[in-house]
């Protein structure tokens, strides 16, 4: 077995999220879970399809981020997982409707952050081992964090 880490693909710093599922349908069923969640919305999804053709399937609204999102996912070639890049919105409006859809099995990540993934290869294909989101803590925060932190969640909408 080699293990090495992909490096997503991120240029505009877009929110994410990584996933694990398990049948063809998955395209379809996420592509109507964004429609129907957040109508507009502008995201690009592509699936890893682990058996038969191999292929990476793909859809979305907006034709840069379908071609983000299947790009990081061929690159990652990770057995029956799909990678969603959306543009003005965050995961929190999209995720629990994401771990609703039947066919996915579970979240690696939602994030916007840099993005590595720990791929383990062995002779039948290639898994997802873990994800590297972002960066090391480098400290725990003060009263002004905690302030800064209420504050930002008050700008963006989050709270009242």
């Amino acid at each position: 077995m080699e293990l090495s880490t992909v490096t997503i693909v991120n240029p505009d710093a877009l929110n994410l999220i990584l996933g694990h599922s398990h049948f063809i349908k998955t395209v379809e069923d996420i592509y109507e879970a964004m429609v129907n969640t957040v109508p507009g919305v502008k995201f690009g999804l592509a699936f890893c399809e682990a058996s038969d053709k191999c292929l990476v399937r793909h859809a979305g609204t907006d034709d840069e981020l379908i071609e983000l999102a299947t790009n990081n996912a061929l690159n990652l070639s990770t057995g029956h997982t799909f990678i969603l890049f959306m543009r003005d919105i965050f995961p929190i409006n999209v995720l629990n409707t994401i771990q609703a859809v039947p066919e996915v099995c579970g979240i690696y990540t939602a994030t916007a952050n840099p993005l590595q993934v720990v791929v383990a290869q062995t002779g039948q294909g290639r898994g997802i081992l873990g994800i590297i989101d972002g960066y090391a803590s480098k400290g725990i925060e003060t009263e002004k964090d905690i302030g800064d932190r209420k504050s930002l969640l008050r700008a963006i909408g989050y709270k009242l």
